[in-house]
């Protein structure tokens, strides 16, 4: 616990548009489709669907997958940089994202076979306003 590893967020416009979460961890890429996107301001929790583990070369992947391929359609980078993670257990993930636009203390927690909630923890820094100046989310 404790070590800095890296972070990506992929907008995903496959069959429906999305986006891949994606966590540096055991030498591979820990994935999860989020629906509507990663909460950027605490109080929001999206659904987070962990799909197969991705490999590292697969990090920072941009461009189009053709038809007829898994996940076909056109990926680019959203976010990406380093996370601390904090905790780690089976059906609960505790991390420190350090990205461009998702920055603070992150919770993944299973509720359900794959399905996973992903949220941003109310922390002092963003009772006191400091967020990244992105627009609020509904």
């Amino acid at each position: 616990m404790g070590q800095s590893l890296r972070f990506m967020v992929q907008e995903h416009h496959a069959t429906r548009l999305h986006w891949d979460f994606r966590l540096e961890l055991d030498g591979v890429l820990k994935s999860w489709a989020v629906p509507k996107g990663p909460p950027i301001e605490p109080g929001i929790k999206r659904l987070a669907v962990q799909v197969e583990d991705h490999p590292l070369s697969y990090f920072g992947f941009e461009g189009t997958i053709p038809k007829g391929e898994y996940g076909a359609g056109s990926v680019e980078v959203w976010d990406k940089g380093t996370y601390v993670l904090e905790l780690r257990e089976p059906r609960k993930y505790h991390v420190l994202l350090k990205g461009k636009k998702l920055k603070g203390d992150y919770r993944l927690i299973n509720f359900k076979d794959r399905n996973w909630l992903i949220y941003k923890v109310d922390t002092l820094s963003d009772r006191a306003g400091s967020r990244s100046g992105l627009p609020r989310q509904q």
